[in-house]
């Protein structure tokens, strides 16, 4: 999405991906494109973000622009000025559930809103609130890093140290890229039941249940196992063949 000048027209771009996928670059890049079409511009991070500097959101590549704390999405929107054009927001994530809420009344007052965070967490599920802000937003842009195991386009975060806790503020040692491949969610001292359960309940993984029944990844439902009564009756049952069709021959005249 680059410079628009629309009167009283604001919208939603959400910058989504793993850590290290360049989430950051895009949205400085693009506040910078801003500033440069000298539109008002404010900028936004989670004050539980300590990281590099408090007052400025600084990319792992170490591209920064200077930026404001806030403790939360009312504390954000109180801070936007009145003849505000633009907002960026990073680690969208790190906010509580009122930020889509925020964002939306934002756009409507005519402000373009842009907000980069994490799509999933150390788990590999929906870290709200990016889901919802997702749903409501005009344009999405999906990063990907590069997997730090096999080289391939990497889409999951990987925790890196054992911790349950969900969020868990750190960089380069703490975490890092990883593909669908060889990611593996255990590696946080996560037990392995509660990933699967969590995985299931998405209809993420096949999985069998004790009975023998078949859980299929389209969530339709399990399929019964066939019984061994029903199994034996069906191979005794014979099965006939098709009756072949008796042509008739015409008479003679």
């Amino acid at each position: 999405m680059d410079v628009v000048r629309t009167p009283h027209a604001g919208w939603i771009e959400v910058i989504v991906g793993s850590m290290f996928s360049g989430k950051s670059e895009e949205l400085i890049r693009r506040l910078r494109r801003a500033q440069i079409a000298r539109q008002r511009v404010q900028i936004f991070k989670p004050a539980v973000d300590t990281r590099y500097d408090g007052d400025h959101i600084v990319s792992h590549s170490e591209l920064r622009i200077p930026s404001e704390r806030a403790d939360g999405a009312a504390d954000l929107v109180s801070k936007v000025n009145p003849d505000t054009e633009v907002v960026g927001i990073d680690e969208g994530q790190f906010f509580d559930a009122g930020l889509p809420a925020a964002c939306a009344a934002l756009a409507l007052r005519g402000v373009r809103v842009i907000v980069a965070g994490l799509d999933q967490d150390y788990l590999g599920k929906p870290f709200e609130p990016m889901p919802q802000l997702l749903a409501i937003a005009e344009y999405i842009t999906k990063t990907r890093a590069i997997c730090m195991v096999c080289g391939n386009p990497a889409n999951h975060t990987q925790r890196l140290v054992q911790s349950t806790d969900r969020v868990l503020i750190g960089a380069t040692g703490t975490y890092e890229a990883r593909c669908r491949h060889c990611f593996d969610p255990t590696l946080a001292g996560t037990p392995a039941s509660e990933f699967e359960a969590a995985a299931a309940d998405s209809n993420l993984v096949a999985t069998e249940s004790p009975v023998g029944a078949r859980t299929v990844a389209t969530g339709a439902g399990p399929v019964p196992a066939r019984t061994p009564a029903a199994q034996g009756a069906a191979e005794a049952t014979p099965v006939r063949a098709p009756a072949r069709a008796h042509a008739t021959r015409a008479k003679r005249p």
